[in-house]
């Protein structure tokens, strides 16, 4: 499943640089280029503990684990997933969090919402292709953090604090995989 969710990703890279503005320094491409480049800023500069590394050279996707559990629990397309997770900028900044205190400590805490993992069936795009892919590399129990460039995280648009063409990063905590059904 992760080949087919990685083929996912290059079809979608491939399909962005064919509907590339014609501006040089709008085109997909140029972008990815300066994403890759302020990820690659991003981790010489800074500290990251690191027991296990992937980097995909065509996407730019880079997961790093802080903690490898050895359960042996992947994940497959139709597993639900429950993982804590801290979002950001490359400036540090954080965007979202499920972790009550990150929060609060951030000052994005609201009373309203409920700070508990992130649970979701995997494989459906239901969430940015960027994470589903970090996440479906991990194993229950990992730790890991995934290093997105813009077109696979929230792209030209942006969302709401993360400003268009900006590279992301997700810190995750796969707490539990729960099998879907059998293919």
């Amino acid at each position: 499943m992760k080949i087919r969710i990685f083929a996912l990703l290059i079809l979608i890279a491939g399909t962005f640089s064919f509907v590339s503005c014609i501006d040089d320094e709008a085109t997909d491409s140029s972008i990815l280029t300066k994403d890759k480049a302020a990820i690659e800023e991003y981790i010489a500069t800074n500290t990251v503990v690191n027991v296990k590394e992937f980097y995909d050279e065509i996407t730019g996707l880079r997961i790093i684990w802080q903690e490898l559990s050895g359960s042996g629990q992947g994940v497959t397309a139709g597993d639900t997933l429950q993982v804590d997770y801290t979002g950001k900028l490359l400036s540090n900044k954080i965007f979202d969090t499920s972790i009550e205190q990150v929060a609060k400590d951030e000052g994005l805490y609201t009373s309203t919402r409920k700070y508990t993992p992130l649970s979701f069936p995997v494989g459906y795009n239901f969430l940015i292709p960027g994470f589903e892919f970090g996440v479906g590399q991990m194993e229950q129990g990992d730790k890991a953090t995934v290093y997105i460039p813009s077109q696979f995280g929230y792209g030209k648009q942006g969302s709401g604090s993360i400003p268009s063409n900006a590279p992301i990063i997700f810190e995750l905590d796969l707490i539990k995989v729960t099998q879907g059904p059998q293919q």
